[in-house]
């Protein structure tokens, strides 16, 4: 499936709740020339509780497992919807539950939680919480947010997100000694109080067409300096995303498309 461009490849394993891949394997299938390729794979499994309708885990194309994904969840709620009559969802995720509205039939909202500032809850070595860091990069001083959406992100704002070198920049701060679990990267341009530009580096994978929680860190890092409203369209190179954030009590809501690409069976 995808999520305004973000590749995603969900696995149903509700009934046989098989184990997932070893890192090995996640790594051949994430690349084109060995698998099915993919940006992340969302691994769906039975609920634990009566609560929520399945669980799901996170994995990157390296093999690595990571925290949260929003446009995943949105692929994971369209399969839900498809294969039964529900249109809303709560979801067992590494972050806690999530919940998932199918608002059209290749359109979710998903309710992404709230996001953290803390540094330690990101993480990111600093000894106070700020709406803007300096960050020192190969000997340049950055200014960035650092916050988390259920998994770490930095973002940068920029003139122009198609003249920003996002390949070295994107690298080196992802594996900066101040993110102790390394980070997204997004790189954001303000065009409006109600649109940004985004591209967007993601941890364990490069760029990619479409980050869901980078869009969510975007707006947040953008709204917390007064230069957006509470609603926001994010124009990434895979399509736009819309995201929601009233106060730093409330979650942040994140709406866009999930489409299926193919499906099939692999045999590991």
């Amino acid at each position: 499936m995808h999520g305004a461009g973000n590749r995603i490849l969900v696995v149903d394993e509700r009934v046989d709740n098989r184990p997932p891949p070893t890192p090995t394997q996640l790594r051949e299938l994430g690349n084109d020339a060995t698998g099915p390729g993919f940006d992340q794979l969302m691994w769906v499994a039975a609920a634990s509780s009566d609560a929520a309708h399945a669980s799901y885990r996170v994995f990157n194309a390296d093999g690595s497992e990571v925290e949260q994904c929003g446009n995943g969840v949105r692929c994971v709620a369209w399969l839900l919807g498809r294969s039964g009559g529900d249109r809303e969802f709560r979801l067992e995720s590494p972050t806690g539950l999530v919940e998932a509205h199918m608002i059209a039939d290749d359109q979710v909202a998903v309710c992404m939680g709230r996001p953290q500032f803390e540094p330690d809850r990101v993480p990111f070595i600093a000894e106070n919480d700020a709406i803007v860091y300096e960050l020192d990069v190969n000997g340049r001083l950055l200014k960035v947010s650092a916050l988390s959406m259920g998994n770490p992100h930095c973002v940068i704002d920029v003139d122009d997100v198609t003249t920003t070198d996002i390949a070295t920049l994107g690298l080196a701060i992802e594996h900066h000694e101040r993110f102790p679990n390394g980070c997204n990267v997004g790189f954001m341009s303000v065009q409006s109080r109600s649109e940004i530009d985004l591209r967007v580096h993601e941890r364990g994978v490069g760029e990619t067409l479409a980050c869901g929680t980078g869009a969510c860190a975007a707006v947040v890092s953008a709204r917390r300096q007064d230069r957006v409203d509470d609603t926001v369209t994010v124009n990434l190179p895979g399509g736009q995303l819309m995201v929601s954030w009233r106060r730093p009590a409330d979650p942040v809501w994140l709406t866009g498309n999930a489409e299926l690409i193919s499906e099939g069976t692999i045999d590991l």
